[in-house]
């Protein structure tokens, strides 16, 4: 039997924004430490599939940087194009279908890289099997929020929970079986 699970690992403000409205991410700067990556090379080394919506993934490319995810077989969920380019697949059809076929495959992990349009409908879904969620110490007011109105009735039991010294607390949370 496969486990791969459905991860959301990703970061928000205290006031849970995961970016100010026009997709600036600079507040983000504010925890970074020399050698400390808050578990995140760990973590994706359990990964081999990564999802993510068009405008994070436009995101990720306006960085100017090596695409982060060479090597993992990367799914862009979009209604705007098509395809493939040399990072990713796009994928135009319910986000479901694409959980269900890669969930039977053998593999790790499956990184879901953000934005909330696709944690949105994943959430809708009941898809995601663990939230780990990085809370940085900060306010920014405004934005797209992590989390929006219109999901399921999801109960949580904590996993985990870290604190460190920049101030950033990481909550692991797995839903609670119905």
């Amino acid at each position: 039997m496969n486990n791969r699970r459905v991860v959301l690992y990703i970061a928000m403000s205290a006031d849970g924004y995961i970016a100010r409205e026009d997709d600036n991410l600079d507040w983000l700067s504010m925890v970074e430490r020399p050698g400390e990556d808050y578990g995140y090379n760990e973590f994706v080394a359990g990964v081999d599939t990564v999802i993510m919506g068009r405008r994070t993934y436009d995101k990720v490319l306006s960085f100017g940087v090596a695409f982060p995810h060479k090597g993992r077989q990367c799914y862009v969920w979009t209604k705007s194009r098509a395809g493939n380019d040399e990072n990713v697949t796009f994928w135009n059809s319910e986000i479901s279908e694409l959980i269900a076929t890669l969930k039977k495959e053998p593999g790790k992990d499956i990184f879901i890289d953000g934005g909330a349009e696709l944690v949105h409908a994943l959430m809708k879904g009941n898809l995601i099997d663990r939230y780990v969620i990085s809370v940085i110490p900060c306010f920014i007011g405004g934005g797209i929020r992590l989390f929006r109105e219109g999901v399921a009735d999801i109960g949580l039991k904590l996993i985990n929970c870290a604190s460190y010294s920049s101030g950033l607390v990481q909550l692991c949370y797995e839903p609670e079986k119905k």
